[in-house]
């Protein structure tokens, strides 16, 4: 590794955060590289998103009530103001001014601007239509035209399928990565870093994120000695299409337009029993559960639809009260070319979709190491506390992302010693990191999942700091993306375990389902490999 790379901001991730970041150091005259393991443009998370993103329209106090609500009262004012705040600018800056987004619109002219007005949707726990989206594939039609207009700027070079493996780091202060592409790997030395690296979804058998989404940042971060906190908040996903052949996200925005949630028992009538048909599918039990019915908390939802499935054995999303195929025709496409016949209802189980907490940043993305700035899904701003208000993740990528990259340019580059990594032993056998993934999701999944306890989350530790051990043991003399994003893997996923077990508070996404912890019991000692 004796030759380098050198920028005046280094992004890492290349999602609507990542992508804002390098917008704002690029326009305070930063030379900006982006390295994103992505292949665009379906690689990176915001790609996916589907609902759509919020504002605060005239209203930021509503909207600040709100969040706070959904997050059960755990959100940071002071953060959620910095998001209210900024919110209708930052979106019609970045997505109306400069990447002309086509949102929806009603076709209508209310206010006699000469435009049609927006086609604002609602979602669970929202009090009011507030979200801008696009059909329901609001991800790609803002991503797109990001990276196209990132692509076409003389200060920003985009590299594709280049993956960060380790931080160089001094006394406290971050200097560059060293980033890997196609085997070889070289150090990136920069004035500032940015890690955009979003979710945590391979470390669950089921998820919404795409591909390669091992939590990247956050281990990396959490080695090199910045804080990490709030892991215990993962967000689960109520309404995931289990029915084809393969599971994919159906968007909030459906329930929002009067879509409702049946379980797998056959309704009948008083008089006859018989059937009824009105409507496909079982009973609708949400109203049992929560006076927003299908609108509560995703929190909520997801737990009542784990429990309805477990109970009579499937649930679906009954679309028939809403013109499904008329409001949402990306969404009928996708049941379609997944083979499932949405008219029946749709099979729908909870998956995992977004973690609330992350690297600890404060309000303009900074981390507690000097020069590293965290954004997007890998960062904890405060914003969501124990639970993530619908469609508020790309609006606070775009205003954390727009804050950081405007702090992280000016700083000179200096050049020291990066890590050796190194390859002086034999390649590991083909299958080794996807068996070891899969043990790694096996435990996530049966111990820190949307239901947990406490003599499963000790389970859970004791698995995964011997499976942690492991591959620390492979990555002293070995160097490869895959291995590197199994460590990542098992350093996040151990981090979210063991902070699980240190919050005895059941609240939101960390529902616990026993009492030990409440009852004053302290969890286990954590061990100095964790």
């Amino acid at each position: 590794m004796t030759d380098h790379n050198e920028t005046d901001v280094l992004v890492v991730g290349s999602g609507i955060a990542g992508l804002a970041s390098a917008l704002a150091a690029a326009r305070e005259g930063a030379d900006v590289t982006v390295a994103t393991k992505a292949t665009r443009p379906e690689g990176a998370s915001s790609w996916w998103a589907q609902g759509g993103i919020a504002i605060a329209r005239d209203d930021p106090e509503q909207f600040k009530r709100d969040i706070l609500d959904a997050s059960s009262g755990t959100a940071d004012p002071e953060a959620v103001d910095v998001l209210v705040e900024n919110a209708n600018a930052a979106v019609g800056d970045v997505l109306l001014e400069t990447l002309d987004v086509e949102f929806d619109t009603t076709g209508m002219d209310a206010d006699g601007d000469g435009e049609d007005d927006f086609d604002f949707g609602r979602e669970a726990a929202h009090s009011k239509n507030r979200i801008l989206h696009v059909d329901a594939s609001t991800g790609k039609h803002v991503h797109v035209p990001f990276l196209n207009y990132l692509d076409a700027h003389d200060d920003v070079t985009i590299r594709d399928d280049t993956a960060a493996l380790e931080l160089i780091r001094h006394e406290g202060r971050v200097h560059g990565a060293v980033l890997e592409s196609d085997g070889d790997f070289e150090p990136t030395y920069a004035g500032a870093v940015v890690l955009a690296t979003g979710g945590i979804g391979d470390l669950y058998p089921r998820t919404t994120n795409p591909a390669g989404s091992t939590g990247d940042g956050i281990a990396m971060a959490a080695l090199a000695g910045a804080e990490v906190t709030d892991m215990e908040y993962v967000q689960f996903h109520p309404t995931v299409c289990v029915g084809g052949d393969e599971p994919f996200l159906i968007s909030e925005a459906v329930r929002g337009e009067g879509a409702v949630l049946r379980n797998g028992d056959v309704p009948e009538s008083a008089d006859s029993g018989a059937r009824e048909t009105e409507s496909p599918g079982g009973e609708r039990f949400m109203p049992d559960y929560h006076s927003d019915a299908e609108l509560a908390p995703r929190d909520v939802v997801a737990r009542a639809v784990k429990t309805e499935r477990d109970e009579t054995g499937e649930v679906t999303l009954d679309v028939s009260p809403l013109d499904f195929a008329g409001e949402f025709p990306d969404l009928v496409e996708k049941c379609e070319d997944h083979g499932v016949d949405w008219e029946d209802g749709i099979p729908v189980a909870p998956a995992e979709h977004f973690l609330c907490g992350g690297i600890d940043v404060d309000d303009l993305g900074r981390s507690s190491l000097d020069r590293l700035y965290a954004v997007g899904e890998c960062a904890r701003t405060g914003v969501h506390g124990a639970n993530r208000l619908a469609s508020t993740s790309l609006l606070e990528g775009l205003v954390w992302g727009l804050r950081a990259g405007e702090d992280a340019a000016g700083n000179e580059i200096d050049v020291i010693e990066a890590p050796e990594l190194l390859e002086r032993d034999p390649e590991l056998p083909e299958r080794f990191a996807e068996e070891k993934f899969h043990r790694l999701r096996r435990v996530m999944d049966e111990y820190v999942g949307l239901e947990r306890d406490s003599d499963d989350l000790g389970r859970a530790m004791s698995v995964l700091r011997r499976l942690k051990g492991e591959v620390d043991a492979y990555t002293r003399t070995r160097t490869s993306r895959s291995l590197y994003e199994l460590r990542s893997a098992s350093v996040t996923a151990l981090l979210i375990a063991r902070q699980a077990a240190e919050n005895g508070e059941s609240v939101g996404c960390h529902h616990l389902v026993d009492t030990a912890a409440a009852d004053g019991d302290e969890p286990a000692e954590p061990r100095a490999d964790d």
